[in-house]
């Protein structure tokens, strides 16, 4: 079964070679591991990944060897307590008083207090305020409502989770998608800024024929640059997470960009959630897909119109707090707010394409702190058509 752990991640392009598998051996043999599932798997990690970047290919091989291995209890306790996530309780609305009580939770507390529920609960639990369940005030289960929370199986229903309990699988947006992405085109029409640039090749007829009439009749041929759009789009997406309901469309408008010939120059990258230190060449975002947000600054000028893809929906300490990432491994001692602020100040154009309905930014505290630094229009053909108006027309203003 070791064997199975050792060529399972050679095969998924992890650099393991003898010397770390012997480390593990004989840390294996000296019981560090102590004789615990989890302990093992954070040994293993340890003793075998050498990067970030390959803990996500660590957690799919150990997964697939490993499987079942908890106990012969393990996967029908499993089994029957993501039945019972998966069929929640409906629960009683809270009033605005009880939601102002509940009581929010940082990131480490949350999965402090996550693990010790798990270890102590031992039967199905709807409707109560600590137990992980359905429908209720916990932090953790589903489908109840909580400022700050787990969500373990089930849909999210209330969007108010800090954190979702399950394997994370972020992929990049699709460029082939076809269907109403003609429509799309259309609207990135309005996207031009036409300017007469390089060499006079194209013949003025107008200052041709004036120029001819100064000189008497003997004809004066006057040439001029061509024109052409002038226009540069940084495109900033938000992958993963809550955008995953909306990977059909935005995948569609990268579709239309790709294939709308007329924009000067396009770059894209990825983030989840809020932009930090580092933006992604790719969906996976690992360590070799990040690109330094300060670069883009520095190396993009003011004139760039700038899209930025996104629910704006996440955990207030997400957007407002230092090292307020959910993924540790993307901490940022600079808030997200900061770097927010950062790119409306330094571009001259930007603006927000939100997926989710007018009614979800109203409702979202986070939502409605990015209205305030960028103008905000819907995923659809007419928000598109208003947001590409924002970036070539009159001067920005916040959307209401």
């Amino acid at each position: 079964m070791f064997l199975d752990l050792f060529y399972g991640l050679r095969d998924e392009g992890v650099p393991i070679g003898i010397q770390e598998w012997m480390a593990f051996l004989q840390a294996l043999e000296k019981g560090l591991h102590g004789s615990d599932l989890l302990r093992f798997y954070h040994l293993g990690r340890a003793c075998l990944i050498k990067s970030e970047t390959y803990f996500d290919a660590y957690d799919r091989v150990f997964a697939r060897v490993f499987k079942g291995i908890e106990g012969q209890f393990g996967d029908d306790v499993t089994q029957e307590v993501m039945d019972w996530l998966r069929n929640p309780e409906n629960f009683k609305e809270l009033t605005d008083e009880q939601r102002a009580q509940l009581e929010a939770l940082s990131r480490d507390e949350l999965m402090r207090r996550f693990l010790e529920t798990l270890a102590e609960q031992d039967e199905r639990h709807d409707g109560g305020d600590r137990w992980v369940g359905t429908g209720g005030r916990s932090p953790f289960g589903n489908n109840g409502e909580h400022p700050s929370g787990i969500r373990v199986g089930g849909q999210s229903k209330n969007r108010s989770a800090m954190k979702v309990a399950e394997e994370r699988k972020f992929k990049d947006y699709r460029t082939d998608q076809q269907l109403d992405v003609r429509q799309l085109k259309v609207s990135l029409r309005r996207l031009r800024q036409l300017t007469r640039n390089g060499q006079a090749t194209e013949l003025d007829l107008d200052e041709t024929v004036d120029e001819t009439c100064r000189n008497a009749g003997e004809i004066e041929l006057v040439f001029r640059a061509p024109r052409r759009n002038n226009v540069r789009l940084l495109l900033l997406m938000d992958v993963g997470g809550t955008m995953d309901p909306y990977f059909e469309p935005v995948s569609r408008l990268l579709t239309a960009l790709h294939e709308y010939h007329g924009l000067r120059e396009l770059q894209s990258y990825y983030f989840h959630n809020c932009i930090y230190d580092h933006v992604y060449t790719s969906g996976r975002m690992t360590r070799a897909d990040a690109f330094p947000t300060a670069d883009i600054l520095r190396r993009l000028d003011s004139r760039w119109k700038v899209a930025i893809v996104g629910d704006a929906s996440m955990h207030p300490a997400e957007l407002l707090e230092a090292y307020g990432s959910i993924d540790p491994r993307k901490e940022s001692p600079t808030p997200g707010i900061v770097w927010l602020q950062r790119i409306a100040d330094h571009f001259e154009r930007t603006v927000w394409v939100n997926p989710d309905g007018r009614a979800y930014w109203n409702g979202s505290h986070t939502a409605r702190i990015v209205q305030r630094l960028f103008p905000m229009f819907h995923l659809s053909v007419d928000g598109i058509t208003e947001a590409m108006q924002a970036l070539v027309g009159a001067r920005r203003s916040t959307a209401a």
